[in-house]
């Protein structure tokens, strides 16, 4: 679960891997699979910096920098 914020001001939980797609339009839109629209006061970048973070915690994405990739 990622925290955000609403457009009130109000934080809630969702659960990222129901995240179809996120959008700026310009205040961020994110799709969820189901296809329910929900607009929040993080930018698109925070919304993608949050999940990744999410994903490398649980292990569905894996953690590597440049060096890791070169053979160092």
């Amino acid at each position: 679960m990622i925290k955000l914020t609403r457009l009130n001001n109000s934080t809630f939980l969702l659960n990222a891997l129901l995240i179809e797609q996120v959008e700026a339009f310009p205040d961020t839109t994110i799709t969820l699979v189901n296809g329910k629209k929900i607009v929040v006061l993080e930018s698109l970048n925070d919304v993608m910096l949050k999940t990744n973070e999410l994903y490398q915690t649980i292990g569905l994405a894996s953690i590597f920098s440049k060096k890791d990739s070169e053979g160092s």
